[in-house]
């Protein structure tokens, strides 16, 4: 950390950014080099503070600083050049957006007055993440590079965390100026809001009172927030039921009797039905998304809604609020939990039996597969098992992600990293690296599928080169497994260009070893314990494990989309025994 605010002699614009990064703390920048962005790189290459890590793809780069950020809860980096670097970082920050990940995407653009022109490698990159970040610069004089950077950093991570791009002209990297840091930030328009309104919160505690069939509807913005201390607090005092979306995995712990799982397409049944016979939704931190909501005209047809989050645009935008609540959630469950502790607590004892019986009735299990070939879902939950819940899991998109959310141990907040929003195929390998770089020791593993793997395996050989001992578990079913079971389902098994014929081809052992990684396989139901241990007993190496899965396979429960939740299938031809006594 730098702690002069204006130095006597002027500076180099892209010496000015390096300064600028090593003022906001930022220690690791994921990039690759080009020639509107390589003014930045000399400097850099003296600097004692920032780590560069050389990507092999900018996509890799930008799911790495995900990742990083994910997992220290810091402000992920990622650099690329001018023109196809910065567009390759548009799916990452896409990515970021919709999950809310705090990221600063650095790129080079061509002189400034070149911009316009069609100069070699330009592309209006602010243009294009205009609807993907939370607000992009320009900047064009080598004087304004410390205001954007402080801005963007102060941006990306305050408030609803997001993605924020800086694009930097050639001139401006190579002109001069005195480094001056700015005291204070001119933004506005940009006063997130943090503190509730009082009188909100006070219905809300009323109306938790008065109900009988209330439910936790709990989102990532709970972690984003972390706000899982007062969450806990806020459930155990009031007995009330708890669901966690994909983006809050591990929130609030799985062994938790008041856990009901995960809602949605692919959630639980105990999950499903607590939202669709509920008459009280306490949603924190969730944006009502389409995946968890079914049919959204026919999503808890029953209930009032307390909204709470810090984002205003997100409140009612799917399904009116009756409460609505701006503010940071772990100041809304504080001022929430003041109140309710000398407050009339609603009996729940009915609405919780009745939901613990439906989770008794309905766990998500799974068959293990005739023929003797592996169970994808046994696999990941003994990954879960023989690595326990202080790890840190990052999958990649399909099957595979659904089984993650459902047989991981999920008993620690923060620990869990996937796609959920853009559901980005060649997320997982990128951001397992940024985890492990953020969380070095702490064991990182990456579950993957066969598909999504062949998109970014790559940056495991960036992994090799910069000892970033990740493990990857590569779930080969030989197919776009995802996609494959929707065919079967109501394509009646017409599986067209799903098959990837991956049998040994590409070799993933082989390949993992070419890439300076160590290759494992499993293919028999005895040997899946015997190589998990092998790949924990590795830790100065990346692994990459493949097992060879029943390529049919499906995830259940599931609600086919555009359907509602009241239709959720336990099995191909199965739907549960809806007990409606609770109503």
């Amino acid at each position: 950390m730098v702690d002069d605010d204006v130095t006597a002699e002027p500076l180099t614009g892209a010496q000015s950014l390096v300064k600028s990064l090593e003022r906001v703390g930022a220690d690791t920048v994921f990039g690759i080099p080009g020639g509107a962005v390589l003014p930045l790189y000399d400097p850099l290459f003296d600097s004692q503070a920032v780590r560069h890590i050389l990507v092999r793809h900018e996509q890799g780069a930008g799911h790495a600083a995900e990742g990083y950020a994910m997992a220290t809860g810091k402000v992920g980096v990622c650099v690329a050049t001018s023109g196809p670097g910065a567009t390759n970082l548009v799916t990452p920050i896409a990515d970021a957006y919709m999950d809310s990940v705090p990221i600063v995407a650095i790129t080079g653009q061509v002189a400034s007055p070149a911009i316009g022109t069609d100069a070699f490698q330009e592309a209006d990159i602010r243009g294009i993440t205009m609807p993907i970040t939370k607000h992009n610069f320009l900047v064009t004089k080598a004087e304004d590079i410390p205001e954007a950077i402080a801005s963007a950093f102060h941006i990306a991570g305050t408030g609803r965390p997001g993605p924020v791009l800086v694009d930097v002209t050639k001139d401006a990297l190579q002109g001069s100026a005195r480094f001056a840091w700015p005291r204070e930030l001119n933004l506005p328009g940009y006063r997130p809001v943090l503190k509730p309104h009082g009188k909100q919160v006070r219905e809300a505690a009323r109306l938790i009172g008065e109900s009988h069939r209330p439910v936790l509807y709990v989102g990532g913005g709970v972690v984003k927030g972390r706000a899982w201390e007062e969450l806990k607090e806020l459930a155990e005092l009031t007995g009330i039921p708890v669901v966690t979306t994909l983006m809050a995995r591990g929130v609030f712990p799985d062994s938790h009797a008041q856990n009901m799982g995960m809602p949605g397409m692919h959630g639980t049944v105990a999950a499903v039905g607590a939202l669709q016979r509920s008459d009280l939704l306490i949603s924190l931190g969730v944006r009502f998304d389409d995946r968890v909501t079914g049919k959204l005209s026919t999503f808890a047809p029953h209930a009032k809604v307390i909204h709470a989050d810090i984002d205003p645009a997100e409140i009612s935008k799917n399904r009116q609020a009756d409460v609505p609540i701006v503010g940071d959630v772990k100041e809304v469950l504080t001022e929430l939990l003041s109140l309710l502790r000398n407050a009339p607590l609603p009996d729940v004892a009915d609405w919780a039996t009745y939901l613990k019986d439906l989770k008794r009735r309905y766990p998500t299990g799974y068959d293990l597969p005739e023929d003797g070939s592996l169970s994808p879902q046994h696999v990941i939950k003994r990954i879960g098992e023989l690595t326990g819940p202080d790890a840190y899991y990052a999958a990649g998109v399909g099957q595979h992600q659904m089984w993650a959310a459902h047989f991981l141990p999920f008993e620690l907040p923060g620990r869990w990293m996937n796609s959920g929003g853009l559901g980005t195929m060649g997320y997982c390998v990128p951001a397992a690296m940024g985890a492990k770089v953020g969380r070095p020791d702490k064991i990182v593993w990456g579950i993957d599928g066969d598909g999504c793997f062949q998109m970014t395996n790559q940056e495991l050989v960036t992994c090799a080169l910069e000892g970033i001992p990740v493990k990857i578990a590569v779930i080969n079913n030989q197919s776009l497994g995802m996609v494959r079971q929707w065919q079967t389902l109501f394509y009646e098994g017409r599986y067209s260009n799903t098959d990837l014929k991956t049998n040994r081809v590409p070799d993933f052992p082989k390949l993992a070893e070419a890439m300076g990684c160590v290759g494992l396989r499993a293919e028999e139901a005895d040997d899946v314990d015997s190589v998990i241990e092998k790949a924990l007993s590795i830790n100065d190496v990346p692994v990459v494990v493949e097992f060879v899965v029943h390529k049919d396979a499906m995830v259940w429960p599931m609600v086919a989309a555009g359907t509602s939740n009241d239709e959720i299938k336990v099995a191909r031809d199965m739907a549960p025994n809806w007990d409606d006594e609770v109503l």
